[in-house]
């Protein structure tokens, strides 16, 4: 299919022959697309625009988040810090209690005081049947840090632990030794001091591999499956907003029963550089092994290691948790995504081989589920 569309913004279209590369030039073409910010708007009527030009209507699902997580973290060492120097047991548990409670993926019930601008997810769908696929990548991008340094990043799993580790005892010396609590105090109110320096000053990154990328394979890869969806199976693409600062759009996919019980989730991101991987079960605190058809076929398949990943969450985490049947694809670079949630994480260190091995893998995994199901009904 070649054709020419005029985007929002007046942001033109070459002529387009199918490929992957075009649509990343979409997204990175804006600045950046931070979570819930006027860019990411943009990107998702990019995004909504090219699936109208295949022939896709695009449900919009509106729900509200924060721009940055940082306010958030911030209110949790401030929490951390205050509750030791108080001294005050009551703030500090809370401070641990919020802390594991946002990195476990479960949330609380006052986060939603810092949703407060608009973001939105984008939801098209292909056949019908009992049986669905989904086809998951996020849009938007997140605010660099100093943690996120090529020096440093290799040590961020490292970094978070310790963090987890302090911020659970500092309600427990506060029971059995003030003074060491006092110190970690200290500890937490330079790190609040640091997340306020960064939220003045530390730009949203423009995002081609994190998740230009993933977009991009998720979109073309949901455009070929609509036109031979096998009978009883629907093929839903899901491309979330917000992912970045707490996986926002795909709670909201769960929150809305988007997504049937029964359905296959494949989540893509992060795969333009570097070596493939299917990611077999995620979770910075608690690890959560992913199952089902997916994982199943993705073991039986060359061309990606496995990985159990603990770095970071995806928006497989409300799912994998809720009990779901997912599966990730990410590339990876000594063990932690190329250019992550750093400035240069720009069009000039894709890998556009890498983006179309990752499309030509996912087809095959889900041309072996589809195919396998077909055998086994």
């Amino acid at each position: 299919m070649i054709f020419r569309a005029r985007l929002p913004g007046g942001w033109g279209v070459p002529p387009y022959t199918g490929g992957v590369y075009r649509l990343i030039e979409a997204l990175v073409a804006l600045p950046h697309r931070g979570s819930a910010t006027p860019e990411e708007a943009q990107a998702a009527a990019r995004l909504e625009a090219y699936l109208a030009a295949h022939g896709h209507a695009v449900e919009r699902q509106a729900f509200r988040a924060p721009r940055t997580y940082g306010w958030e973290l911030f209110a949790i060492s401030a929490l951390l810090a205050v509750g030791g120097v108080w001294p005050s047991l009551g703030l500090a548990l809370v401070g641990a209690y919020w802390f594991w409670a946002y990195f476990g993926g479960w949330g609380v019930p006052w986060s939603g005081v810092f949703d407060r601008y608009p973001s939105q997810n984008l939801i098209a769908r292909a056949g019908a049947g009992p049986r669905t696929l989904v086809l998951m990548a996020h849009y938007d991008t997140a605010k660099t840090w100093f943690l996120y340094h090529p020096r440093r990043v290799r040590g961020f799993r490292t970094q978070f632990l310790i963090n987890a580790l302090l911020a659970t005892l500092v309600p427990l010396l506060l029971l059995a030794w003030p003074l060491g609590a006092r110190v970690l105090d200290a500890y937490f109110a330079v790190q609040g001091v640091l997340l306020l320096y960064r939220e003045a000053r530390a730009p949203y990154v423009n995002g081609a591999n994190d998740n230009a990328s993933g977009v991009a394979v998720a979109t073309r890869l949901f455009v070929e499956l609509a036109r031979r969806v096998p009978k009883g199976w629907r093929v839903v693409l899901a491309l979330t907003g917000a992912e970045e600062v707490g996986a926002k759009g795909a709670r909201a996919l769960l929150r809305a029963g988007k997504v049937p019980r029964d359905a296959l989730i494949l989540n893509i991101d992060n795969v333009g550089r570097g070596a493939l991987h299917f990611v077999e079960g995620e979770g910075m605190l608690r690890y959560y092994p992913y199952r089902g058809a997916l994982v199943q076929a993705a073991r039986t398949l060359e061309g990606a290691r496995p990985v159990a990943y603990t770095l970071a969450y995806f928006d497989t985490l409300p799912f994998a948790r809720a009990g779901y049947a997912c599966l990730g694809l990410i590339r990876l670079q000594d063990g932690v995504p190329p250019h992550w949630h750093w400035p240069t994480d720009r069009m000039a260190h894709l890998d556009y081989r890498a983006v179309e091995e990752t499309l030509a893998y996912a087809r095959a995994l889900v041309d072996r589920v589809l195919q396998d199901a077909r055998v086994t009904a």
